[in-house]
């Protein structure tokens, strides 16, 4: 900690002073209703700690994950909208050798066209219908601007529409449920699934280069802002089980991906098939999770033919997972553990264009402990390692210090992370993520003299959500 506090006394200074200022007035700004409740917290009449660990949103505790999965139904219906905003700023290490503008061609003159290293921004905001429909159906829509996107500025994002029901008596104890959702994983109640690891917002590359947020995570090749429909089931608070099918988000079904730019879609063939098993045990303030979780995509090469059966890659993800958690006043402790496999085998069109590997596998590791004392203070440490083949076809020319001369996947490093909560609508936190590796190497990862350790990033927010 001690380092961590030179680190950020060397590099900020009065920008430091001018984000902390910003969260401080944005504190005092926060009229009384802000102490009031997010949506399901107001529905169900319990403090967010009840289903947040440590009050650490979106992390749940097994009270939240039973919330979720009987379909977002507990409690009363109340007024079902809630905001959330990200301030931030990063400053990287060393950016004297990359460019200062973002990549591609700036659109306007505007100052969204340019990298914020150093500089305090609204990175994104959300807006959240979410509640109780019926006593069976329920659901969570999350719709998200964010400046910086090359995507498109306003966005639908996390999407889960469930109609759940319970059947419990002396023997057993059964939930189940069917979602309609647009990203493969998110129905899914551990922060260990693909879609909840990266449980801080970050800031999109268009605002900056490196940050913890675009450092490596578990992921499905078919990623969000597609279509699905998924059933599942919890057995006596012991077995899980979950299996889906998504297809590309077309004709009814385009709210799922509302404001994404129609060259960033994901357009799939057929239905591909999603599947989640995980086994889980509680004693005394314990409860432990393992995991495994999987996807078969056919995935459309971007900008091509639907109807060129040659322009199709199969994707295959196979991930293992583990999470820990710790719950006893004032104290809470959580681990997690997560692993994903992907392998790419290429289209025909892909490989006649770029030659190189007619495949690749990437493996993906990473690993988290954190505590918080009070739900107020608390910290983290978080591992991360990729690695996988390399594939001639992915050597690219440095583009904003993004370049990769060995074609290789790798990254690895760790995120260190320090928060503080000081009212249960708010975390302020500081993360510093180092490298010792990037884009498969080392040392001189772009052939043009970056260094992985040019891309150490700290990174502070102001995270809040009423």
């Amino acid at each position: 900690m001690h380092m961590l506090a030179q680190i950020i006394a060397k590099r900020l200074h009065q920008p430091l002073t001018r984000l902390l200022g910003a969260a401080a007035l944005l504190l005092t700004l926060l009229p009384p209703a802000a102490q009031a409740l997010p949506t399901f917290a107001r529905q169900t009449g319990q403090n967010c700690v009840a289903c947040h660990t440590g009050g650490q949103f979106p992390e749940l505790t097994p009270y939240g994950r039973l919330f979720k999965m009987t379909g977002y139904t507990i409690g009363e219906r109340t007024l079902p909208f809630a905001i959330m905003g990200v301030a931030s700023m990063a400053n990287v290490a060393d950016t004297s050798k990359s460019d200062t503008a973002r990549a591609g061609t700036p659109t306007n003159d505007s100052s969204s066209d340019f990298y914020k290293n150093g500089e305090p921004i609204l990175a994104t905001g959300s807006l959240f219908i979410a509640g109780k429909v019926t006593d069976n159906i329920g659901g969570f829509l999350q719709v998200t601007h964010d400046p910086y996107n090359y995507s498109g500025h306003t966005v639908a994002d996390n999407m889960d529409l469930r109609f759940a029901d319970r059947l419990i008596d002396k023997q057993s104890d059964l939930i189940y449920g069917i979602s309609l959702n647009n990203n493969p994983s998110v129905v899914d109640p551990w922060n260990t699934a693909p879609a909840w690891m990266q449980y801080v917002p970050g800031a999109t590359p268009g605002s900056h280069q490196f940050l913890d947020g675009t450092t490596s995570y578990p992921g499905l090749a078919a990623g969000p802002n597609i279509a699905g429909i998924s059933a599942y089931a919890y057995w006596n608070q012991t077995l899980y089980g979950e299996l889906g099918f998504y297809s590309t988000a077309d004709g009814a079904l385009r709210i799922l991906r509302e404001g994404t730019a129609d060259t960033d879609i994901t357009r799939l063939r057929g239905n591909n098939p999603y599947w989640r098993l995980a086994y889980t045990r509680a004693w005394g303030p314990s409860n432990l999770m393992l995991g495994t979780t999987g996807m078969l995509a056919t995935i459309l090469d971007n900008g091509s033919d639907g109807n060129d059966g040659g322009a199709y890659s199969q994707n295959r993800n196979l991930g293992l997972d583990a999470q820990y958690q710790y719950i006893l006043d004032p104290h809470t402790v959580t681990a997690q553990l997560a692993y994903m496999q992907q392998t790419v085998n290429y289209s025909a069109n892909w490989i006649n264009a770029n030659g190189g590997n007619p495949s690749d596998t990437i493996n993906t590791l990473r690993a988290k402990l954190a505590y918080t004392y009070m739900a107020t203070y608390g910290g983290s440490v978080s591992l991360f390692n990729t690695t996988g083949t390399s594939n001639p076809a992915n050597i690219t020319s440095p583009a904003a210090g993004l370049g990769n001369a060995s074609g290789a996947p790798d990254v690895s490093g760790s995120t260190l992370e320090l928060f503080y909560i000081p009212i249960q609508n708010m975390r302020l936190g500081v993360q510093y993520t180092a490298y010792d590796k990037f884009n498969g190497s080392s040392s001189n990862y772009d052939g043009f003299g970056r260094n992985p350790s040019d891309n150490n990033t700290l990174y502070m927010y102001a995270w809040f959500a009423f």
